[in-house]
């Protein structure tokens, strides 16, 4: 890996899935975070949160962003992990960008994190992957809002094994000024009472760091999910349910939904 001029990836989804505009997107947050009901007795080494317009799922994943405001100070990098909507490939890409930005900001990517992957043959820089996917960016105004001085290390997953991904948190773990961040949201486009009986399944598997049984119609994140949680199996961690609720309890009809929850490993 060789990097020279700089570079800043351009957000690819502000003025769609969040507003564009620094002031109202910080209030916005702020207003959710202040709304989150969720606390955590002890900080989490990973989130896993959704990752839909935040009218949608903003709310959720709130509760998720709070459980880190205690121990913001502490963090200095975080490791995101999205699932690849528009660019279907296999492994796990990274971006040659040494920064992204937000309406909040730029955020700078750490590549000495990233080349410790360089044995990997499934980690792969694939710009492509980046292009227009929307599962990553979502986080990242919420990070900002709620952690001080920290680097990311970005990552889309395309179709890789639990066994890949959770070999790449293995390498990036770290101590306690590492966070893992996980983005998937649950099911999608079932009527209301469907979906909140299969995510309500799928969130006891979860709990249960049960991997074998989430599947891509449970959790559009099942790959990077996966990974996680077989990494916390092996570490004897607990996950945590802190909120599933779907679109119909945000900001949609009960027709069609998607289901979203909020999740802390630790």
């Amino acid at each position: 890996m060789t990097f020279e001029n700089p570079t800043v990836r351009l957000p690819a989804v502000a003025g769609q899935f969040y507003t564009d505009n620094a002031s109202l997107l910080s209030d916005q947050i702020q207003q959710f975070l202040m709304q989150a009901a969720a606390e955590a007795e002890q900080a989490p080494k990973a989130i896993i949160a959704p990752h839909a317009g935040y009218i949608y799922s903003g709310p959720v994943a709130a509760t998720a962003y709070k459980t880190l405001k205690p121990v913001s100070h502490k963090i200095s990098r975080v490791v995101i992990m999205s699932p690849a909507h528009r660019y279907g490939f296999r492994g796990i890409a990274w971006s040659a960008a040494d920064y992204f930005r937000t309406p909040l900001g730029d955020l700078k990517v750490d590549h000495e994190a990233i080349r410790k992957l360089d044995q990997l043959s499934y980690v792969d820089n694939i710009e492509q992957a980046f292009e227009g996917e929307h599962a990553l960016e979502v986080h990242l105004p919420f990070l900002q809002s709620v952690l001080n001085d920290f680097q990311i290390v970005p990552f889309i997953v395309g179709m890789a094994t639990p066994e890949q991904v959770a070999e790449v948190l293995e390498i990036l773990w770290g101590d306690e000024a590492t966070l893992v961040v996980i983005s998937s949201d649950l099911s999608h486009f079932h009527d209301y009472q469907t979906a909140r009986q299969l995510d309500h399944k799928t969130s006891q598997h979860i709990e249960a760091l049960d991997y074998q049984h989430i599947h891509g119609e449970d959790a559009c994140g099942v790959y990077p999910l996966s990974g996680l949680l077989l990494t916390a199996k092996r570490k004897n961690l607990h996950a945590t349910l802190l909120d599933q609720r779907n679109s119909g309890d945000t900001a949609g009809s009960h027709d069609s939904v998607v289901g979203y929850g909020a999740y802390i490993i630790n």
